[in-house]
């Protein structure tokens, strides 16, 4: 094989692996990425795609906004945003009007399962590529979206559950701040924690109400469980948001000696956790997920893959556990969309 063809087939593999976007946090040039994104699939004509994800408030979802239109840059797509604002009334009508218009491929995380099924899928039966992200539209054999991009939230839940139950050496009082019920994430998180909890008896579980991925409900939920509960050892949040604003809670309360831990590794948490106010996370990588989509929507449009035969139904996307020693690496991986 020739030079010229190992160095192709080094940037098939490398793109494949990380994604072209990935790559300029590695020493890659612009120029460079482009010419790699084309040798891997990039349309040669610009592509229309439509994003949604369950709102931009959540940082998470904001930080997969800005992947998604980087990445979509270097893939030659177009992207335009439906917000969800964490609201499934606002994000149905925000989906019925996608599914009026025109895409080459759409990618959605939904705010809560079965919510936005007729609207999905009016745009497959038309031929449009549905790719779905990190928590299901609905039930994967009740709906032919093109592949589903996802973490292991029982994996989340589990990790970080057991951190926070080592650090207060298996005894005591736990809280758990649910995300939207109707998340499948969030159900998935759950059913981590409580993995985890049957096998401490003596840990209390004395709340597990849903903060619905929203600060300032979780802020007054936290309000309430101060005063209710004079001693509570351990917290588990389902996303980051809801951590910090209990956190700020938990300070003017004088109580930040509660151990706390959350979902996504966001930059303000990692800078909380290598500063002590958080004792750990877990990557849900909204880089990963949202490039993800991109690639697999381009692959479908430009390349013809199917479903089953080019890409699997199910990807499950992950990230690891983010403890003090760990989060400045992390930092930096997510500054460049590499998780």
């Amino acid at each position: 094989m020739t030079d010229a063809g190992n160095r192709r087939d080094f940037f098939r593999t490398a793109t494949a692996g990380l994604g072209a976007a990935a790559l300029l946090g590695l020493g890659i040039t612009p120029a460079m990425a482009q010419q790699m994104a084309k040798d891997t699939g990039r349309s040669a004509k610009p592509l229309k795609a439509a994003f949604s994800n369950a709102g931009l408030q959540a940082t998470w979802c904001a930080q997969g906004k800005q992947a998604a239109e980087s990445w979509g840059r270097l893939f030659n797509v177009d992207v335009t945003w439906f917000d969800g604002e964490l609201n499934a009334t606002k994000q149905r009508a925000a989906i019925d009007d996608m599914a009026s218009q025109q895409w080459d491929f759409v990618a959605i995380q939904a705010f809560g399962i079965g919510t936005l099924t007729a609207p999905v899928k009016k745009m497959i039966a038309a031929g449009v590529p549905v790719i779905d992200m990190d928590t299901l539209i609905a039930p994967l054999d009740s709906i032919d979206v093109h592949s589903f991009i996802a973490p292991n939230n029982e994996f989340m839940g589990s990790a970080v559950t057991q951190a926070l139950v080592d650090a207060i050496g298996g005894k005591g009082i736990m809280t758990m701040t649910q995300g939207a019920l109707g998340h499948t994430g969030a159900q998935g998180r759950a059913r981590g924690f409580d993995s985890i909890m049957k096998k401490y008896p003596d840990i209390q579980v004395v709340d597990r109400q849903p903060g619905d991925w929203d600060v300032s409900k979780t802020a007054r939920i936290w309000e309430t469980l101060l005063t209710k509960y004079p001693k509570i050892d351990a917290a588990y949040f389902h996303n980051d948001d809801m951590a910090l604003a209990a956190y700020n809670v938990m300070k003017q309360h004088g109580r930040t000696e509660i151990k706390i831990g959350g979902c996504d590794a966001m930059p303000p948490a990692l800078a909380a956790i290598s500063d002590g106010r958080m004792l750990a996370s877990v990557r849900n990588p909204s880089g990963r997920i949202h490039g993800g989509a991109i690639v697999a929507g381009v692959a479908a449009v430009t390349g013809g893959e199917k479903t089953g035969g080019g890409i699997p139904k199910n990807i499950v996307a992950d990230g690891p556990v983010v403890t003090k020693e760990n989060a400045p690496g992390l930092a930096w991986m997510e500054a460049h969309f590499l998780i």
